[in-house]
């Protein structure tokens, strides 16, 4: 499964958020269910992101945003962004890489 995440940031304030999300990867990559992800900053909009996150199950997901840091990094991301996050599910139909 792939959770996109579309994320606006309080413009000055990018530093911060994008501090908490590296914290959470380092972390993340120890839960169980957990696949990749990507951070990607918009061309258009130094102050919007989109994390593509993949996990092997949306239930390895959910149980992910029961950890304590989710819900500490939840709380600081939450705090400089300046819209409602935008969430997508999709199920993986193709996967290739180099």
């Amino acid at each position: 499964m792939t959770v996109i995440t579309h994320v606006t940031i309080e413009p000055g304030k990018e530093a911060a958020w994008d501090a908490a999300f590296r914290e959470r990867v380092e972390v993340v990559r120890k839960q169980p269910g957990w696949v990749a992800v990507q951070l990607c900053v918009s061309a258009q909009a130094a102050n919007k992101r989109t994390v593509i996150g993949t996990w092997e199950t949306r239930a390895a997901w959910e149980a992910w945003h029961t950890t304590d840091v989710f819900k500490r990094t939840r709380s600081e991301m939450e705090g400089v962004q300046i819209a409602e996050r935008e969430t997508w599910w999709h199920e993986v139909a193709l996967e290739t890489h180099r």
